[in-house]
């Protein structure tokens, strides 16, 4: 089975990849268990808490990231890098238990990936 990772790179509700993205997680679940989320650059303000879409007249899809381990996707990582540069501490919290990693360590990790999607 090829191993899949999913690379969100943008910013939540201004566009609708991030809702696209997990989507198609979620459906790339039934397939196979070698899932991996990387959030990385402006990606890095989907996991953030205390959102409120509603106030943009935008759904609110990130709390669907909480039920990512019923599903069996336990992979996640987020970039401490990326959130350095947004003004973001490195223990923010986040609504998905992600592992954060540097950009090197990002680089090193997707690398292992067979199949690389970006949202």
């Amino acid at each position: 089975m090829k191993k899949i990772a999913f690379v969100f790179t943008h910013a939540p509700h201004g566009t609708s990849g991030g809702r696209e993205g997990l989507d198609a997680v979620l459906a790339t679940s039934a397939l196979t268990e070698d899932i991996g989320l990387f959030f990385l650059s402006d990606g890095v303000f989907q996991l953030l808490t205390q959102q409120q879409p509603e106030t943009i007249l935008s759904r609110n899809y990130i709390a669907t990231f909480g039920v990512l381990a019923l599903y069996d996707i336990d992979d996640c990582f987020i970039c401490t890098d990326s959130l350095c540069v947004r003004g973001l501490s490195h223990d923010i919290d986040l609504v998905l238990d992600a592992e954060r990693l540097n950009s090197q360590q990002m680089r090193e990790r997707l690398s292992s990936y067979d199949v690389v999607l970006t949202f």
